[in-house]
């Protein structure tokens, strides 16, 4: 049981934790903007909120954290902002990365098409999942250049080129087979889908791996987003009975 806005007690059954949330870290922008800030330092304030949101999931047992940091439609914003989006990004895994390495067992992952990003930052995300593939703390999976719909085609073309070659039959294709062209294929498909900031949409974040996912949604702008809004959502989730289509 822990504290919820020193009022409300919100109840988690550890044997019912979820295995894998994925967030949209939504809103830095309006957070910004409503201080009278620049957009960039609505950015540094979620980065920060990230951290202490990866360590507290690593702490309360949580294996996988997919979080979707940088879309493949981001590219259309002002190219300052990309600039100092990926300027970030380098202090990101430069400081709370490495820290994370240093100090944790939490591993790092990174899906999307990540040959479209500077070298150096390619090379700090190897350096990443290289140094922490054998640590068996909470996996967090970071959504870089990522668009599920990109991923769909990538994996459709593989599978295609693997069918020509002979590699693959087609009537072997099923579902199965085709998740091991996708970005997760060694990942479980999330439990709970979490998005902050009130809008209610997936924005091309894992369209296949979400099928039967719970979603939560919250008006709580990221930045301003708390361990016990993740408490609240895990919660919800809990009462909630998952059939996949069947009935029970």
């Amino acid at each position: 049981m822990f504290e919820f806005l020193k009022r409300e007690k919100i109840k988690i059954d550890k044997e019912k934790m979820p295995q894998h949330i994925a967030i949209i870290m939504d809103g830095n922008g309006r957070w910004a903007r409503k201080r009278g800030l620049p957009r960039s330092a609505g950015h540094r304030f979620g980065a920060q909120k990230l951290k202490e949101i990866v360590l507290f999931a690593d702490e309360i047992g949580l294996k996988y954290l997919t979080v979707y940091a940088f879309s493949t439609e981001n590219w259309k914003r002002p190219k300052e902002e990309v600039d100092n989006l990926m300027n970030l990004l380098r202090e990101f895994f430069d400081t709370e990365i490495e820290n994370l390495i240093n100090k944790t067992q939490i591993r790092i992952r990174v899906i999307g098409d990540i040959s479209k990003l500077d070298k150096d930052i390619q090379e700090r995300i190897v350096s990443a999942e290289e140094r922490t593939k054998d640590k068996k703390g909470l996996c967090v999976v970071i959504a870089l250049n990522y668009g599920a719909r990109q991923e769909i085609i990538n994996a459709v073309k593989n599978l295609a080129l693997d069918i020509k070659s002979g590699k693959i039959d087609i009537e072997d294709v099923d579902e199965n087979l085709f998740k091991k062209y996708l970005y997760t294929k060694d990942i479980p498909d999330p439990d709970l889908l979490i998005r902050p900031s009130g809008e209610m949409r997936v924005s091309n974040f894992l369209l296949w791996q979400i099928s039967y996912t719970e979603f939560w949604f919250s008006n709580v702008l990221w930045p301003d987003f708390k361990k016990e809004h993740l408490l609240k959502a895990i919660e919800d989730y809990q009462r909630r009975e998952r059939r996949f289509g069947g009935v029970k």
